[in-house]
Order: C-alpha cells, then sequence, then structure tokens
C-alpha cells in the first residue's frame, strides 16, 4: 500500500503532482528511487536535483587563516530569526569553535566544547532562548599545502559560502570560488563520477527520448535517437562537472581555460547552500486533489 508520506517524499524530490507521484509509486512498488527515474524518464520530472531546493532558513559561513579553512551550517525556521543580532553572534562562537579544533562531521562537532559547555548545549541554550530550533550541520574542515591557496566567497550574507583550493595566486582562488557558488557544480571533473551513475543517466535520456518519439510528428530512428541520447549526456557531464562549465565572468570560455590562462589548478572545492536537502515545505493535498479534480 502506497502511504501519504512516500506520496509527499517523492513530490519534494521531483516537483511532480501528488497522483503522478502515486501512480509512479504504484509502478514501481513504492521504491523511491526507481518512482524518480519512471517520473524522469515519463518527462514528469525534469530532474532529481529539486530535492536540493531551499528547504531551512539559517547561515552558512566560513573562517579561512593561514593554511586552514571551516566551512559550516547553522540553521534555524526562519529567516527573520536569521537576522537576529543572538544568532548571527551564535554564529561566530560555533566558527570560532570549530577553527580552534580539527573535525570533520556533525557528531564530532557537537561535542566541541565553549567555555565549559559542548557545542550541543550551547545550540540547546539558543533554542530554549530565541524559541526556534537551531542546528548546526555539514562542518567541513580543509588543511592546505604552502604552495596552494583559498578563495572564498560568501553569499548574501551567508546563503551560500563556497571554498576554492587552488594552485595559483589569491585572485584566481577567490574568482574560482565565486564560479563555484554562482553555478554550483557538483563534480570537479568527469572523473569523479562513477560509471554507474553516467550509465543511469544514459538509461534515464534515452527512456525520455523514445517516450518524446512516441507521440513525434515525424518519429526518428533508433540511431538518430542514440546519437541524440549521447549528445544530451555530454551536456549535462558539463554542466556538473566544474572545468568543463562555462566560466561566469567570461562564459566565452570554460573554467578549464580560463585555469590554464592563469596557470593554474583547482584542487577541490567546496559549496553550502542554506536549507539544502531539509524538508520544509507544507504541503496542502486536499487542496491539490481539488485542483486537479478541477483541471
Amino acid at each position: 500500500m502506497i502511504t501519504a508520506k512516500q506520496v509527499k517524499e517523492l513530490r519534494d524530490l521531483t516537483g511532480a503532482g501528488m497522483l503522478d507521484c502515486k501512480k509512479a509509486l504504484e509502478e514501481t512498488n513504492g521504491d523511491i528511487e526507481q518512482a524518480v527515474i519512471y517520473l524522469r524518464e515519463k518527462g514528469i520530472a525534469k530532474a532529481a536535483k529539486k530535492g536540493a531546493r531551499i528547504a531551512a532558513e539559517g547561515l552558512t559561513n566560513g573562517i579561512v587563516e593561514g593554511n586552514k579553512a571551516v566551512l559550516y551550517e547553522v540553521n534555524s525556521e526562519t529567516d527573520f530569526v536569521s537576522k537576529n543580532e543572538q544568532f548571527l553572534n551564535l554564529i561566530d562562537t560555533v566558527g570560532t569553535v570549530l577553527f580552534n579544533n580539527t573535525v570533520n562531521s556533525d557528531e564530532e562537532a557537537l561535542k566541541l566544547e565553549s567555555n565549559g559547555e559542548s557545542l550541543e548545549t550551547v545550540l540547546a541554550n539558543a533554542t530554549a532562548t530565541i524559541g526556534e530550533k537551531i542546528t548546526l550541520r555539514r562542518v567541513k574542515t580543509i588543511i592546505k599545502e604552502d604552495n596552494q591557496t583559498f578563495g572564498f566567497y560568501k553569499h548574501m550574507g551567508g546563503k551560500i559560502s563556497a571554498l576554492a583550493l587552488v594552485v595559483g595566486d589569491e585572485e584566481v582562488a577567490k574568482n574560482i570560488a565565486m564560479h563555484v557558488a554562482a553555478q554550483n557544480p557538483k563534480y570537479l571533473t568527469q572523473d569523479e563520477i562513477e560509471q554507474s551513475v553516467i550509465e543511469q543517466e544514459r538509461s534515464i535520456l534515452l527512456n525520455q527520448a523514445l517516450e518524446e518519439n512516441k507521440t513525434a510528428e515525424k518519429p526518428k530512428p533508433e540511431n538518430i535517437i542514440e546519437k541524440m541520447v549521447e549528445g544530451r549526456l555530454n551536456k549535462e557531464l558539463k554542466e556538473v562537472c566544474l572545468v568543463n562549465q562555462a566560466y561566469v565572468k567570461d562564459p566565452n570560455i570554460s573554467v578549464s581555460e580560463y585555469l590554464k590562462q592563469n596557470k593554474a589548478s583547482v584542487k577541490l572545492f567546496v559549496r553550502l547552500e542554506v536549507g539544502e536537502g531539509i524538508e520544509k515545505r507544507k504541503e496542502d493535498f486536499a487542496a491539490e486533489v481539488q485542483a486537479q479534480i478541477k483541471d
């Protein structure tokens, strides 16, 4: 039996309508991952990445000093609270504690102490005082070598924070961080993408193309469809890989070309956007059903 919770989870991931989600789950025996693929193949969901919409409030932040950088996110329930002076002071307190230690997991971070209290207790006290649930997540600590350079960029006061680790000068590092913040690459190069992921995407695109071909006025032969799919796949891979993306400050060249011009290279990047992956929206399923019935 398909539950309302399953339908809502699939809807949050894909942005598809409730009834479409219910049908997809029925067709895939309740398997969420397969249902996402089903909806994409039918052209109902454009991409699973919609699950990464901003879904909570708060701020991200980064502290960069010497050969060390720390990025982290502190969440609140409303945007109003994230502008509160007490919340902003909390962001600084958490950052200081994280920077003075070296942790790479939320669990480790919460055990760290600030003035004799664990960060977990500090956040619990802030929750009680501010009146909204306050949480810490996605703590990242990066240590660089002396011949490497950090580039850090924070957008809209912390709605997005991006860090780039570059072999090159400070200007290049900062520009790459700004590009990462703006263009949201998922990988550094295509080599980082598992072959199984590429094959799955190829299969999805092929099934999408076959569905489109069924209703086309002039259906294309299979060999043309396969070439078309490879073209779409290559385009998608370029869009998600940093070095292949059009450089945000000069779209006429790729990031790879920009780096080559400046005799630089990127070792890694980190990008945090407030609320990625946290459920926030409240859906009125009854109203949605009524709207679909009227249609």
